[in-house]
């Protein structure tokens, strides 16, 4: 990831910020957000009552009130400033985004021949070819051919990606730039629907919808909001009977102070900071409720290859069984790779090549190749002669040898066995009705892996490894990996079985995949993360696409779900608890001489009526942008159970809440007493 990725903020986001504080003081928009559209109000009213003091007070009020007016204001402004600063980062990313979608010309295909034209007259199932030095014009997959591309304009990233006809890595994007040989690509999406401009869309924050957990929450702030007005409004007339003046400027005081004005400031720019963050992880969040969602998942699905194993499974060994020999086994697991263009396939050929092996290709001439599919477990050739050759999971192999009619030969359960728990895949061989021996496939775990399914263990995360391979060879893996538990030959209906198992126990799912047989389990998961060199099925049905395809993200992104719910929680947790203090200053500051009983309440012995609720009020503006890095940043994630989460942050952010308000108010008041 680029370091401008990662930068947090610069001079020209923060100078829009500013501009768009005041712009967002339109009260429609204001409107979004009660709890300051209460307080815009308030700030409205004082105005008023410092314009016309005729009218609304006596000339004496009007310092007071002005200083209110202005207090109120900057308090407005800066939860405007907040929000405006989440959104402005994402606004910087659309519009680097909107530079890279320049004007391409595409070499369609037409009826065999060329022809120029625009992108934007290319439409879904038009053909193109993209050669060396070339743009993509649109979204695609990959028919013909084999190239290497440049996708830094989306992903950041320099290294090119192999892109190739079949398999899972067809998938190519437009704006991204062909850097060797030649491919012809099917266009997947019309003008207007493609990557490019649904990241522009997502990552612009203004127009993100509010996940379930913040419209709760905002419930919670106006209803806060109606209980405390409707207090303010009865306390008026109460105050009159006691003989005791309350301006309507100090009445707005208090209500300002009362509600949750810190965190009705800072919530929607928690959202959209939460949705940026996952964006500055390369990774591109359909909405905010797939980052909030991870945030409470209870299981992880993850594929063996390429997420827990490095996924370059490469035949290591070729081990004959029965009577066959050797070389008779090596000569048809070639001929079965001929036309395997899996990286599985292409290694059974290098490590002919390593070994000195030789093999006649020419057998394999004008044969039917068989592709490998999820049902059959097997791919192989049909040769002309009427042979047909296999090669696939041994039990796969077994049962479509049988039904030849042929023999199993007594050791070959042993020896796929002994491959197993070694922690490799084997792959039988046979043509016909004879089985000739196996193809040893050798993977390895990433470095790391246990102590990262450690850490999802202690947020309460169970971690299900699926995978193609045989039950031992799943074991051994899962063993060493450190998962919780594993599906071993699973096909795409098994992962979909699994995933409803666990939602049917009201648990949350992720998921990762980057497969068309991925798309249907990705689409029923909570959590979907496709990644970006995966097809466009796969894509489409994921709530999430990880720019940079690495499948084991999955778990990063949890933690930014798990750090964007912990930041809501301690924010608003931070913000009811510190109204305690501003209770403190105001309470006896409006009724100490009336009451003089009162004045036991004023525990922070602040100067007088007036500059106790003078800095209570600035100190309830100047917390919002103290509080907006926090809001930006996140609140730091360590896993561990959700009591132990509680109490961490009831003790930091709830008697940090406390606390913090107390020694702020006093020393404003210090200096506003003075300046009095």
């Amino acid at each position: 990831m680029s370091a401008k990725r990662k930068k947090l903020l610069t001079g020209s986001i923060v100078k829009h910020a500013v501009k768009d504080s005041f712009i967002k003081l339109n009260p429609i928009a204001m409107m979004k957000n009660p709890v300051m559209f209460v307080v815009e109000v308030g700030t409205l009213i004082v105005l008023l009552m410092s314009i016309f003091p005729g009218y609304f007070g006596t000339e004496e009020d009007i310092g007071f009130n002005l200083t209110v007016f202005f207090i109120l204001l900057f308090t407005v402004l800066f939860a405007n400033f907040a929000e405006a600063l989440a959104e402005g980062r994402g606004k910087a990313q659309a519009d680097s985004l909107k530079k890279s979608k320049t004007q391409i010309t595409a070499n369609k295909v037409v009826n065999g021949g060329i022809k120029l034209v625009p992108s934007t007259e290319l439409r879904k199932g038009d053909i193109v070819a993209v050669s060396q030095g070339e743009m993509i014009p649109g979204d695609g997959e990959v028919i013909e051919g084999l190239a290497s591309v440049d996708e830094s304009a989306i992903t950041g990233e320099s290294a090119p990606v192999i892109k190739e006809a079949g398999g899972d890595f067809n998938s190519v994007t437009g704006g991204t730039r062909v850097v060797s040989d030649k491919i012809i690509v099917r266009i997947t999406n019309d003008p207007g629907e493609s990557f490019i401009d649904r990241m522009i869309s997502l990552v612009e924050g203004a127009k993100r919808q509010k996940t379930p957990n913040e419209i709760a929450l905002n419930t919670l702030l106006t209803s806060l909001t109606i209980i405390f007005l409707i207090v303010v409004i009865t306390l008026a007339p109460i105050a009159n009977y006691l003989e005791i003046e309350l301006t309507v400027p100090v009445l707005i005081s208090l209500l300002v102070c009362l509600i949750p004005t810190t965190i009705g400031g800072l919530l929607s720019a928690i959202g959209i900071a939460g949705m940026d963050r996952v964006t500055q992880f390369n990774v591109l969040a359909m909405s905010g409720k797939a980052v909030e969602a991870s945030g409470d998942i209870n299981t992880m699905i993850l594929d063996k290859t390429g997420t827990i194993t490095f996924g370059n499974r490469m035949a290591s060994a070729l081990i004959p069984v029965g009577a066959a020999g050797g070389t008779a086994l090596a000569e048809w697991a070639a001929i079965s790779s001929v036309k395997d263009e899996t990286p599985e396939g292409r290694s059974v050929l290098e490590f002919m090549k390593k070994q000195g092996l030789s093999y006649n290709d020419t057998v394999a001439a004008g044969g039917e190749f068989i592709e490998f599919k999820a049902e059959t477990r097997m791919s192989g050739i049909d040769l002309q002669d009427g042979r047909k050759v296999r090669k696939g999971a041994v039990d796969a192999v077994r049962k479509w040898v049988e039904a030849q009619g042929g023999a199993i030969p007594g050791d070959l359960s042993a020896k796929s066995d002994d491959i197993a728990r070694e922690g490799g895949t084997p792959l039988a061989v046979a043509v016909d009705a004879q089985l000739f021996g196996l193809i040893y496939l050798k993977d390895t775990v990433k470095p790391g892996m246990r102590e990262r399914f450690d850490q999802l263990r202690k947020m309460g995360i169970k971690t299900i490894m699926c995978t193609g391979d045989n039950p031992l060879t799943a074991a051994t893996i899962a063993r060493e990996a450190g998962v919780d538990d594993f599906i071993a030959e699973s096909k795409p209906e098994d992962k979909i079985a699994v995933i409803r198992r666990e939602q049917a126990e009201g648990k949350l799912v992720a998921m990762t995949g980057d497969g068309t047989n991925d798309a249907p389990a990705l689409a029923q998961a909570d959590v979907g993360l496709a990644m970006n060199s995966g097809t466009t099925a796969a894509k489409e049905a994921a709530n999430m696409v990880d720019l940079d395809s690495d499948p084991s993200k999955i778990i990063e992104v949890v933690a930014i779900g798990k750090q964007l719910l912990m930041t809501r929680g301690a924010l608003t947790t931070f913000s009811i608890s510190n109204d305690v203090a501003k209770y403190f200053a105001i309470i006896p500051a409006m009724f100490t001489i009336a009451i003089p009983q009162m004045e036991a309440l004023n525990v922070m012995n602040l100067g007088s009526p007036i500059s106790a609720i003078l800095s209570a009020l600035i100190f309830n503006a100047i917390i919002i942008p103290l509080l907006i890095p926090l809001a930006m940043k996140g609140v730091a994630y360590k896993p561990m159970s959700s009591a132990k989460l509680l109490q961490r942050n009831l003790f930091i952010y709830g008697l940090g809440g406390v606390i913090v308000p107390f020694i702020g108010i006093k020393l404003i008041d210090l200096i506003v007493h003075v300046w009095i």
